[in-house]
């Protein structure tokens, strides 16, 4: 894709994204976070990544194999890293990421799936 189909699919893919893992981290994220934070979570943490994943890393990486194996362990964990950075404590940090994972990985297959 080029420069102006990536900025073009941002907004759409970014929607999406947002519809499909903000449910698994109401569900997933610790309980001690309220509903408030968990769905800002999900609209935060997809707007630090999201941008990086969609417009950057398909220009850096050209094979669409490595591409999705940089972007789809970059979003994860940086996610992980910015929420426990800003909401962690120690007792809910394994939840917390394994919430942050499972709904990356959801929209990285129904992503797949839909697009």
């Amino acid at each position: 894709m080029s420069p102006d189909e990536l900025w073009q699919f941002l907004p759409f893919g970014y929607l999406l994204t947002i519809a499909i893992e903000t449910p698994v981290l109401l569900a997933g994220l610790s309980r001690v976070h309220p509903i408030g934070r968990r769905i800002v979570a999900g609209i935060w943490l997809t707007a630090c990544t999201y941008p990086i994943v969609v417009l950057v890393l398909p220009i850096l990486i050209e094979p669409r194999i490595p591409y999705l194996i940089v972007a789809e362990t970059f979003a994860p964990v940086a996610e992980c890293l910015l929420f426990a950075l800003a909401f962690g404590t120690r007792d809910t940090r394994i939840r917390d990421c394994a919430a942050i994972i499972v709904a990356n990985l959801l929209s990285f297959g129904l992503g797949l799936i839909l697009v």
